[in-house]
């Protein structure tokens, strides 16, 4: 028999603008939103796991304590096991994306495992269906199954790939640690009507995002974490062209020139930085 082994690096994403432009009747809200694609990665092994009858995970890495035997990894090879035929699996998710971070690292770790296991397995699923069993996993599990800059609206998974090249040439994310809640984030967001043509604001140099390319989530997890607004502001005092909290935090990001000169306390929050 075929001994199957595969490793897939899951990207991060970070948020280039986000609008809560409405509530749903399922309970969801409709957002405007562009993904972009960062390489902060996870790494992602799967192997068939003979002789034991059953799934066996392992998570090593960032925020990997008290992860066993649940998360969206094994949900999404549940879900593949509802139509498909897939033997026990071993599973090593090395985690470089903090949880609850606003990277999309979960939600990565999630399509790359419908990615890898369609592939393994040659189950044949096409990229459409793939897209429609991430949404069950989550609304940006979808973006993941290309990951490719794409302007989302919905729930998220309504994806229209986005050509766009950024100025800036450099970005630095960083992070405390703060764990923030996305049910609570949106449950404290007012929502209201998109403003500018956000494609549109994207195009323009990235000097000139500040102000147009908005956040909805900062007006409430700022008030609620001053310290992430305080990061935002430390990246734009060492020259960030732009500067933002992606998703419902606690990630921030910074776009830069190029490689900035970053004071020792704020390089202690550093999580990555690199080309973007």
């Amino acid at each position: 028999m075929k001994f199957f082994k595969m490793i897939v690096f899951p990207k991060s994403k970070i948020n280039l603008g986000l609008r809560i432009t409405g509530k749903r009747e399922d309970g969801y809200h409709n957002i405007e939103t562009v993904f972009y694609p960062l390489n902060l990665c996870d790494a992602l092994e799967i192997v068939e796991n003979r002789g034991t009858g059953k799934d066996q995970l392992t998570v090593t890495g960032v925020n990997s304590s008290g992860i066993t035997g649940e998360n969206l990894v094994t949900r999404a090879i549940r879900l593949m096991r509802e139509k498909h035929s897939v033997p026990p699996l071993r599973i090593h998710l090395h985690k470089a994306i903090p949880s609850g971070a606003g990277l999309g690292g979960g939600s990565s770790d999630a399509a790359n495992t419908l990615k890898l296991v369609n592939r393994i397995f040659d189950l044949g699923i096409s990229p459409e269906e793939m897209s429609e069993m991430a949404l069950s996993l989550g609304s940006d599990c979808p973006f993941f199954i290309e990951s490719v800059a794409s302007y989302a609206t919905g729930r998220g998974e309504i994806l229209t790939p986005l050509d766009i090249s950024p100025d800036g040439s450099y970005i630095v994310l960083l992070n405390k640690g703060i764990t923030v809640s996305t049910r609570e984030a949106y449950h404290s967001c007012i929502p209201c009507l998109a403003g500018e043509n956000l494609p549109g604001i994207l195009r323009k140099p990235v000097s000139e995002w500040r102000g147009l390319l908005v956040n909805d989530f900062e007006r409430t997890v700022f008030r609620m974490y001053p310290e992430i607004e305080s990061m935002r502001d430390e990246l734009y005092s060492t020259g960030a062209l732009y500067s933002a909290m992606s998703g419902s935090g606690s990630t921030v990001f910074g776009i830069y020139e190029s490689r900035p000169e970053l004071p020792e306390d704020i390089r202690e929050s550093l999580i990555f930085e690199g080309d973007l």
